[in-house]
């Protein structure tokens, strides 16, 4: 009986192992400075790894930056099965098909695609173009009847989302919803002010990607200050407190993504 049980805690203690050897790191809340990071390159594309790693809400959380040749094609591929992906473009314009549907999408444009989804990335410009990737898996059981429900996968381009100005500057909100991996994931814009802050520095239980468009800035994250520039990628982990301030003599623009399960 006391060799059974032993057995048993011996394969449940390997058991625990191999699961924890599979988890990815934590990634710190920090800025990710797009020039400084190493390039791999394998035609058609130019790829640049900024982050991979899990979060609180996220087992995997992986961002990257790709740059493809005129007139060649990304991938054509579905997304993987147990993950979402959010693509956003940076520079040039892109042929985005997701099931047969087809959209041309410019700088600051976005595609989202459903875990299984059938899609593919063309350039559809005379010149490199060059566009974000965002792929991540909850730690929760996806739900793919909600995402379903809140209208699965879509393209929307830069100049479909109304730009609203405020004291600061001003604001484009391109979605808010549920999808299959989160409970909450919410985007939007900020042109902020020179001399500004976006907001005293303050924390929030959802998590933040930062994507800097244009302008100087300093990064607040947890009481020290970091310099960005745009192309740059900055991670908010749940509970960081982070601010962002406007150092430059232009207006200053950027993505905020912010999600929680």
């Amino acid at each position: 009986m006391q060799k059974k049980i032993l057995a048993l805690l011996i394969a449940i203690t390997l058991h625990a192992s191999v699961i924890m050897s599979q988890e990815l790191d934590s990634l710190p809340s920090k800025v990710y400075n797009l020039k400084s990071l190493n390039e791999t390159k394998k035609d058609p594309q130019t790829t640049v790894p900024v982050m991979e790693g899990s979060t609180t809400s996220l087992s995997r959380f992986e961002v990257h930056s790709t740059t493809i040749k005129p007139g060649l094609v990304s991938h054509t591929r579905h997304a993987p099965a147990d993950m979402e992906e959010l693509i956003i473009v940076k520079d040039g314009k892109v042929k985005v098909t997701i099931k047969g549907n087809t959209k041309i999408l410019g700088r600051g444009s976005i595609a989202f695609f459903m875990p299984g989804e059938e899609h593919s990335v063309e350039n559809a410009d005379n010149s490199p173009a060059t566009f974000y990737v965002l792929e991540y898996k909850s730690k929760l059981p996806a739900d793919l009847d909600r995402a379903k429900q809140k209208g699965g996968s879509f393209m929307l381009d830069w100049n479909e989302v109304a730009f609203n100005k405020t004291e600061k500057g001003g604001r484009k909100g391109f979605f808010n919803r549920s999808t299959s991996q989160l409970e909450k994931f919410e985007m939007h814009t900020t042109a902020l002010n020179p001399g500004l802050e976006s907001h005293a520095p303050h924390i929030h239980k959802e998590e933040e990607i930062i994507l800097m468009l244009r302008g100087n800035v300093k990064i607040h994250i947890a009481g020290q200050l970091y310099p960005a520039e745009p192309g740059d990628v900055i991670f908010y982990s749940s509970g960081v407190p982070h601010a962002l301030i406007n150092t430059g003599k232009e207006q200053a623009e950027y993505f905020a993504f912010q999600w929680s399960n």
